[in-house]
């Protein structure tokens, strides 16, 4: 933890040695410090949900691999844990590290909504900023209690929101050609 101009800014080394607390999730983004409590039951539901409608789709293709909530340490500063991933084949090998640690930007990140305006800031603006410069290719921010997905598509070299996906929709992607959910789905 160092400081400038009264600005505390984390560092991976820094969680190493805070408490370990099952009930915690400690992520950190540019230097901020990031704790929230483990989430609603109804969040996980839907991100495990989400995993598998994506990780059937997977094995049925065999392109890539999802996982679900895995850290990614994309730099001393920017350390965080999403919901849930998708990584081709081709790029898996290239952003593992020794420790079994993700180090560079899977194609696809979701995230669920944790309630509060903190958790929604996180979601909704530092890890937006954070996977538009590391260059993740989508980004799915679900929102389980409005039954909706927000996804957003780099476009220009920054991911920009394309489409507002509602509970009676179905979501598709580029990146996993061939694959479709309906929406309603996830939040059942």
């Amino acid at each position: 933890m160092t400081q400038a101009a009264n600005k505390i800014r984390w560092t991976t080394a820094d969680l190493e040695v805070l408490a370990a607390d099952e009930w915690k999730r400690y992520e950190i983004i540019d230097g901020e410090l990031f704790v929230s409590r483990a989430p609603h039951i109804r969040h996980q539901g839907v991100g495990g949900r989400i995993y598998v409608s994506i990780f059937n789709w997977s094995e049925q293709t065999n392109l890539g691999q999802p996982f679900f909530t895995p850290g990614i340490i994309f730099s001393d500063a920017d350390n965080v844990i999403p919901d849930v991933v998708w990584i081709s084949n081709e790029r898996l090998g290239q952003l593992v590290d020794e420790q079994g640690h993700l180090t560079g930007a899977p194609e696809l990140i979701v995230e669920v909504l944790s309630a509060g305006n903190i958790n929604e800031r996180r979601d909704k603006e530092a890890k937006l900023k954070l996977y538009s410069l590391k260059g993740v290719r989508e980004y799915w921010i679900v929102d389980w209690r409005l039954k909706q997905i927000e996804v957003y598509r780099r476009e220009n070299a920054q991911l920009v929101l394309i489409a507002t996906l509602m509970e009676n929709d179905a979501i598709t992607s580029p990146i996993l050609p061939g694959f479709s959910s309906k929406i309603q789905r996830f939040f059942n």
